[in-house]
């Protein structure tokens, strides 16, 4: 299916251009007589998800069959009903008129029963994606998704695209792997990006992991497209329609333009504060991600959100016990580390950045620090700094690029690369 669509970088799309998009999804899906489910992002990424989906609900509802819409969680926790209503823009007690006849379902990475085994990623096909010295990490792959995909005749991809630290842009094929997939692929895809590095793959188009997304979308038996919006801070700067790579590709090109920031020269001290969104830093952790490239060697990136309290809901214990470490502090002991999800030691390491472990001392490029909720030796335990966030004072940051600091008011959406980047930073195939 051609993808169609509009977008522009420095404008806005029309209210008149959106209904020329959702019509086009409403004739592209044929949803006569048919089940459709929409699967959408929950509340960590931004969007003006209550109006799409109320606009989709109007077009595409009365002639299906059966539309409901799947939050696709990865491994975030579950929305409670007051949050879903919250992530549709429903009162309490109004999503039953809003969307009348639909249902939300929330995705459940973690329970067998609710995943269906679509086929088998052979080692050989992975390795051939990977570059020799990593081709070890190389594995047969189950390839599962979340066994209410196949209930329904059409799924449609419902979200935004923006850099990502794992797969180069999010969006598309994502949202089903690792979206609504299994653990064991979901770690994959993670550890694979984790290998290549963060700064090398986030805002690359075409990566290895993105090909994987696409090589394991061609196992999906249902017939699916996807609706992909590029946001421009409260601006839907592009929306298109049509088959899930066609969709994607044209707003990861667009995505590119909106949500890359070039500077010249790295700043000593970056001051990256994280929107009220993300409510741990499993998702506050972008704020490193997007900013890391443009941190200069032995200076400091502080995650400042003086709202966050949790490390991980869903995987804390695990990260207590592992603490935040660069790449190579794994890889030069993976016989201590290997049996871990290799989900969250890619995690791990993308928080703490790039770094070198040699004759058992570690060395990480920069400084990454907590400005939050979380006790101060709670962060010194897990490998990283603390600071009291009351007693930062965005003034010493905001408008001093000149002097080497820098203040991002929300951070973990744009990426800021360097003009002319180190050879550790550009992604070659």
């Amino acid at each position: 299916m051609d993808g169609f669509g509009y977008g522009q970088a420095d404008g806005a799309v029309t209210a008149e251009q959106v209904r020329q998009v959702v019509a086009k999804v409403a004739h592209g899906l044929r949803p006569d007589g048919k089940r459709v489910l929409v699967v959408i992002p929950d509340h960590t990424r931004t969007c003006p998800l209550p109006e799409v989906c109320r606009l989709l609900h109007a077009a595409v509802g009365p002639r299906a069959r059966k539309l409901d819409f799947l939050i696709a969680l990865g491994t975030h926790p579950a929305l409670s009903e007051e949050a879903i209503d919250k992530l549709l823009g429903c009162e309490p007690g109004t999503r039953g008129q809003v969307f009348a006849g639909s249902e939300v379902f929330n995705h459940e990475w973690d329970n067998p029963t609710a995943l269906a085994t679509l086929g088998r990623i052979e080692r050989g096909q992975i390795a051939e994606l990977m570059d020799p010295s990593i081709e070890r990490f190389a594995r047969d792959i189950d390839v599962t998704i979340n066994a209410r995909l196949l209930e329904y005749d059409v799924v449609l991809i419902c979200g935004p695209v923006f850099p990502h630290e794992v797969v180069g842009f999010s969006g598309g094929a994502k949202y089903f792997f690792p979206g609504v997939c299994g653990e064991e692929l979901l770690n994959f895809f993670h550890w694979l990006g984790a290998l290549i590095t963060c700064p090398k793959i986030i805002g690359t188009k075409w990566t290895p992991v993105r090909r994987l997304l696409h090589r394991a979308l061609e196992s999906v038996p249902v017939r699916s497209a996807a609706l992909c919006m590029v946001v421009k801070g409260h601006d839907l700067a592009g929306l298109y329609f049509g088959g899930v790579v066609e969709a994607w590709s044209m707003a990861a090109n667009l995505s590119n333009e909106v949500h890359v920031t070039y500077v010249d020269a790295p700043y000593e001290s970056v001051l990256s504060r994280a929107p009220e969104m993300y409510d741990e830093l499993w998702v506050a952790a972008k704020c490193m991600y997007k900013m890391e490239p443009v941190v200069a060697d032995g200076g400091e990136l502080i995650i400042y959100a003086p709202h966050l309290k949790e490390i991980s809901e869903t995987h804390g214990r695990i990260i207590r016990e592992i603490g935040y470490h660069c790449l190579p502090y794994f890889l030069g002991q993976w016989e201590r580390f290997a049996d871990y999800p290799w989900g969250v030691l890619a995690h791990s390491t993308h928080v703490r950045g790039i770094g070198t472990y040699d004759s058992g001392v570690e060395r990480p490029r920069v400084q990454v620090t907590l400005a939050t909720q979380i006790p101060e030796a709670t962060c010194r335990a897990i490998g990283l700094g603390w600071r009291d966030p009351g007693g930062i004072d965005v003034a010493d940051w905001q408008g001093r690029e000149d002097e080497g600091r820098l203040y991002v008011p929300k951070a973990g959406e744009m990426l800021y690369k360097l003009k002319d980047p180190p050879a550790w930073q550009r992604f070659e195939e």
